[in-house]
């Protein structure tokens, strides 16, 4: 067995190791060159596919923007105009009613009134015929005092002096009394 005698240091397991690949001096223009071709390549491609695509997608966006504001314009508007015809609408409804209203008061208060002079025509007449009648009750009730009178004043009379005095004075002295 041979052995080298010459080497100074220690070989590690699997062999001597160099330097790390991109810090290698021999190999950092080529490096370089191919960070620039890979950095020209994908930003050609980002410039020519992908960004014209971003920006085309991004343009839809503002136009569907844009135009769902002006729907949204024109909704506001066309819900205020409703709300304004609505609240017109309103007003004269309710005009309408006040004066529907009115008009039912005045045709009742005209019918209660007309009613009214019905009843008071009625009970007048009413009032008239008993009054005719309480006149009637009365006369003969005073037709009747006078009777009653001459015979009340014969009773007393004859309880008096014990002796019953004579129609004819009785009769006499009652309307003398009564006039």
């Amino acid at each position: 067995m041979a052995t080298a005698t010459g080497q100074t240091g220690t070989v590690a397991h699997g062999g001597p190791k160099g330097v790390f690949p991109p810090f290698n001096k021999d190999t950092f223009g080529s490096q370089l060159l191919w960070l620039a071709i890979a950095f020209a390549a994908l930003y050609l491609l980002l410039a020519r596919v992908a960004l014209p695509r971003l920006a085309a997608i991004l343009e839809v966006r503002r136009g569907r923007i844009d135009d769902d504001i002006a729907q949204a314009g024109k909704l506001k508007s066309e819900s205020e105009a409703a709300i304004e015809s609505y609240q017109k609408a309103l007003a004269e409804a309710r005009a309408k009613a006040q004066a529907l209203a009115a008009a039912m008061r005045q045709e009742l208060m005209a019918a209660a009134e007309q009613r009214k002079k019905q009843l008071e025509g009625g009970l007048a007449a009413k009032l008239a015929e008993a009054e005719r009648k309480i006149e009637a009750t009365k006369s003969a009730a005073m037709a009747h005092v006078r009777g009653i009178a001459v015979d009340t004043a014969g009773a007393i009379v004859e309880e008096l002096v014990g002796k019953a005095p004579g129609k004819a004075a009785v009769e006499r002295a009652v309307d003398a009394a009564l006039h």
